[in-house]
């Protein structure tokens, strides 16, 4: 079996990072966590988070809380800003021709849209969509959340099965205008590492005044 994953200690809890890309792990997020890193998209998230998940438990350390974080695009939200996550959806599931609700995997009991806890009182949230796509130009139209990414969804799940809450932290790289190049999305990812940071400061604050209530 592979060896479990770091955790951190964020004000007494457990906590495990997990991100998509090491392109998105700049010099601030360096100087505080040492995230997993699943690979892109849902299919390399749901695999790799269940191999940790599965050390963790064995080794009696499965975390307090996962915190999903990295990038994420959005035509509608502040460009390099950051925002929690205040639920997830799966734009990618659709089977209602068999008469299932399009967004919910046939025979399992999740809802359309997740609502996910939103810890850091001075971060705005917003709706989060996974799906296995880049999203642009266009693309947007037929999504139905103010931002996008491609793992935090397949991170829950994951996250549910071991019965740990998750949080999604994500900043927006991009969304504004077509993305045509790679740069078009990395060009931000400075701007986004330190404002992740920031967010991971912001946690501890929040998950200490919470032990302290």
């Amino acid at each position: 079996m592979s060896a479990a994953p770091a955790l951190e200690s964020v004000a007494g809890r457990r906590v495990l990072f997990v991100m998509a890309a090491r392109a998105e792990y700049g010099a601030a997020l360096q100087a505080r966590i040492r995230p997993l890193f699943t690979g892109i998209g849902p299919i390399e998230a749901a695999m790799e988070a269940s191999v940790a998940m599965t050390c963790l438990q064995a080794a009696k350390t499965l975390p307090d809380l996962v915190v999903s974080l990295g990038s994420a695009g959005s035509r509608v939200l502040e460009q390099g800003r950051i925002y929690q996550a205040s639920s997830v959806s799966w734009r990618d599931i659709d089977a209602s021709p068999l008469g299932f609700t399009k967004g919910v995997t046939p025979l399992v009991d999740h809802p359309i849209e997740t609502p996910l806890p939103t810890l850091l009182p001075d971060v705005a949230s917003a709706r989060l969509s996974t799906g296995a796509a880049v999203v642009t130009g266009a693309g947007y139209d037929a999504i139905d959340a103010e931002m996008v990414d491609m793992e935090t969804f397949a991170i829950l799940r994951v996250a549910q099965r071991f019965a740990v809450p998750l949080i999604g932290l994500r900043g927006i790289s991009d969304g504004a205008a077509e993305l045509r190049h790679y740069d078009d999305w990395a060009h931000l990812l400075p701007v986004v590492d330190a404002g992740l940071a920031d967010a991971v400061e912001r946690l501890a604050a929040a998950l200490a005044a919470a032990s302290a209530s």
